[in-house]
């Protein structure tokens, strides 16, 4: 504080006119001492009261704050009438700060504050004061009570609460357009004086900003500020008291303001054509290129839009707006064709998402530019007629029919020969072959529905210039049925007939099964190959027929067992027939029909004999078979005595051969019909490796049906042995000369190559490196598959 606020302030103060009275007086009453003590009061409860009266007036007292005189501030004077001067009386203080911060001389009643008193701590003190004799130190006056209040000095600036303020406004924003208020607050006495009295003014910021004097708003003061010109800016604020007038005291802060973006920029392509290229082989989804155009705003006002408006390639190509790259990629619509056309032009537009209507004056938010696509050509592939074939074909052709013809051209405007060949493992049994020039498709082998209904085939086409340019195309071939397979029993039937049956009892109920599938649907009849006089056969004519007896009554004792012949014949072309055999038991059975036993022995038990007797007989054969499995067990495991002399056991020994045949298609080594022909088995014949001391009678086994496959009659001879006593010992080796199907790789010998049916192609052994470069010479110029 100046010299000069303090004389201007000091002068104020004693121009007061309370000021101009420091001291309180005492003063006496001029009614007797006996109405000063006390006056009657009547009371509601009987009581008189007795009232005082004051003796002596207060009044407040005002001090200057932040006194800096050297002696201690005088405040005032307290002053009691009953004081005659003389020092009899003594005046004491008491309350806030007395003692310490306010003093009282008790003889003369003066008053002084001992330091600078800052009103912002404190604006007022209360205390009290009180006349007393100094001898008796009895109170002359009652105590009274009275203020101190601290006038305010203009000893404190504005301050903000933030140094730095942050703010921001919308660019192109009118003038006036509010940003951000800042406030600013002063510890002075508001009520006194201009002390806090704030008014706001602008430092640094102008002429883009402004602020209101009396509430410290800013605003805007330039109009069309652009915020691709300039982003942020930054003012200060002052605040200063006492209403701005010279003198007063100041305070500032920061206020960094950024203009935030409005979509008032429209999307503008660099280029006004652009040139891509692409190969004629990228297959569709094939991103070939990308167009971008260039927005000056920020986030989502720059976004933008991409779409194909005109052009001849509409068709064949597509757009796509990558969002975070804000990038349009141009990719492939449609197959590409080098051959039928090598240009294309798109007219492709960049549109803003997010347009202001404050800014349509400013143009269209968008913009176009060309693309021209050319088309480079690649040497392609063979490409056939259709994406898949479809064959139907008889069962019963001949060998070496054609069953259809794939079609295959090289798209190429330098067109190559095409060269068709099969893939040989999506035909394994070599059933078909294809002619390599003009793709016919034919059979090497018998047809058959029933083992496989369906051949799906991979046909190769390569150009004979470029062979590594190759394409596959399935092939399905569908075998049609023939009726060549003539119907037989559904199940195994086991049947039986009682012997109190009666003429026309039904014992069983027959259906047929027939593996080929005619297209109006299998009709079956059964009939007799005989007339029988004890059975006879009804068709149902629903592909079942019953049995049915023709005689009255049946004696198991004298025939235990009929064999009935019946013929099944099918409705197709040609017909088939087959005769399935019955076995019918005769058995007995009780009233109701149910069977009880159809053994003819139980018919030569006593009658006479009881339950409990079969019972106990029935356990003594069980007891005595157990016997003779015990002691055959034990018989057996007796040393033999071996053929070999030898200190080895024979069972470590294998005798070999050696004798290796000629392969898969060698029939000259051996008669491989004697494994196919089950009676040329020989049925006796004993062990060779042991002494013989018990013969057995070798089990005969039922003969496999001459067509059975030689795979299925190995494993029938193998369950036989393993359940046959006079077989081989089990680490004796079986050998059945069955090698199973050609291998795929199949064989490089070349002793047979003049007399194979059909041409095999050699091309992959150029794959196999410089080892087999002799062999693809030699074999590389014929062509894989025969030409007629």
């Amino acid at each position: 504080m100046t010299i000069y606020q303090f004389l201007l302030l000091f002068l104020l103060w004693v121009c007061l006119p309370h000021f101009c009275s420091p001291e309180i007086m005492f003063r006496r009453t001029p009614v007797p001492q006996k109405r000063i003590l006390g006056a009657r009061v009547p009371r509601s409860d009987g009581k008189i009261l007795h009232r005082q009266k004051r003796g002596w007036m207060w009044n407040q007292f005002f001090l200057l704050e932040e006194y800096t005189g050297s002696d201690y501030q005088y405040v005032g004077k307290l002053h009691s009438d009953q004081d005659k001067g003389d020092g009899s009386l003594k005046y004491i203080l008491s309350g806030d700060g007395a003692g310490t911060l306010f003093i009282i001389d008790e003889k003369t009643g003066d008053i002084h504050a001992t330091r600078r008193i800052d009103r912002e701590e404190k604006a007022f003190y209360t205390l009290r004061a009180q006349a007393i004799n100094r001898r008796t130190l009895r109170p002359v006056e009652p105590e009274s009570e009275f203020v101190i209040k601290i006038h305010d000095i203009n000893d404190n600036e504005p301050t903000f609460p933030e140094e730095i303020y942050t703010a921001s406004v919308p660019e192109m924003s009118v003038v006036g357009t509010s940003v951000v208020q800042v406030t600013a607050t002063d510890a002075d006495d508001p009520s006194y004086g201009n002390s806090a009295r704030v008014i706001y003014s602008i430092l640094q910021g102008q002429p883009y900003f402004s602020v209101e004097p009396e509430t410290g708003i800013i605003r805007t003061a330039l109009p069309n500020m652009n915020r691709e010109n300039r982003e942020q800016y930054q003012v200060v604020i002052q605040a200063k008291d006492m209403g701005g007038q010279m003198g007063g005291l100041s305070g500032t802060t920061t206020v960094n303001i950024t203009l935030t973006d409005v979509n008032d920029n429209p999307p503008r392509f660099p280029q006004n054509t652009i040139h891509l290229r692409v190969l004629e082989s990228s297959p569709v989804g094939t991103a070939i290129g990308s167009v971008k155009a260039t927005d000056a705003d920020t986030g989502k006002n720059a976004e933008v839009e991409y779409r194909i408006i005109d052009g001849d390639g509409t068709d064949m190509f597509d757009i796509i707006t990558e969002k975070d790259t804000q990038e349009g990629i141009i990719t492939v619509k449609k197959p590409l064709d080098y051959e039928s056309r090598r240009l294309y032009t798109l007219k492709v537009e960049a549109e803003n998402t997010h347009v202001d209507p404050r800014f349509y004056y400013l143009g269209p938010f968008k913009d176009t530019t060309i693309v021209k696509i050319s088309i480079e050509d690649v040497d392609e592939p063979p490409v056939f007629s259709r994406s898949s074939y479809l064959f139907e074909v008889h069962e019963d052709i001949e060998v070496g029919t054609i069953i259809g013809t794939v079609m295959a051209r090289d798209p190429d405007s330098t067109s190559s020969p095409v060269r068709f060949s099969l893939d040989r493992h999506t035909d394994l049994d070599r059933i078909f072959n294809i002619h390599s020039g003009n793709g016919s498709l034919y059979t090497s082998k018998p047809l058959d529905r029933e083992l496989s209904q369906w051949h799906n085939l991979t046909v190769i086409a390569a150009e004979i210039n470029n062979p590594k340019e190759m394409t596959r195309v399935a092939v399905f071939v569908r075998i049609l049925d023939v009726n060549d397979n003539a119907p037989q029993f559904a199940v195994f039937y086991d049947t039986f007939v009682c012997e109190n049956a009666r003429p026309g009892q039904l014992i069983q109920t027959i259906s047929a099964v027939d593996k080929d599938d005619p297209l109006g649907g299998q009709k079956f009849f059964f009939s007799l190959a005989a007339v029988n006089p004890n059975f006879t056969v009804q068709d149902n004519e629903d592909n079942t027929a019953r049995i049915l007896t023709r005689k009255n009554g049946f004696n198991r004792h004298e025939i235990s067992t009929y064999l009935l012949p019946v013929v099944i014949s099918d409705n197709d072309y040609p017909i088939q027939s087959s005769t399935g055999t019955l076995t019918i038991r005769v058995c007995a059975c009780d009233n109701q029909g149910n069977m009880q036993s159809c053994s003819a022995e139980a018919l030569l038990l006593p009658a006479g004999l009881s339950t409990g007797a079969l019972i106990a007989i029935l356990l003594c054969i069980i007891i005595l078979l157990v016997i003779v499995v015990l002691f055959a067990a034990l018989k057996r495991q007796r040393k033999k005595e071996p053929l070999i002399l030898s200190k080895e056991d024979i069972r470590d020994n294998i005798v070999s051969y050696n004798d290796e045949g000629g392969g898969e298609e060698d029939t000259q080594a051996f008669d491989i019909g004697t494994l196919r022909n089950p009676a040329a088995i020989e049925e006796k014949k004993l062990r060779r490796d042991i002494i013989p001391e018990t013969l057995f009678i070798p089990r005969r086994t039922p003969t496999a049906p001459d067509n059975a496959d030689v795979r299925d009659f190995i494993n029938e001879r193998l369950k036989e042995h393993d359940l046959d006593p006079t077989a081989p010992p089990y680490d004796s080796l079986a050998t059945y000369a069955y090698e199973g199907n050609d291998s795929i790789a199949e064989s490089l010998s070349s002793l047979e190559s003049g007399t194979t049916d059909g041409d095999q192609n050699y091309d992959y052994l150029r794959e196999w490196g410089p080892r087999f470069n002799k062999l693809a010479e030699m074999y590389g110029g014929g062509e894989s598959d025969k030409d007629t």
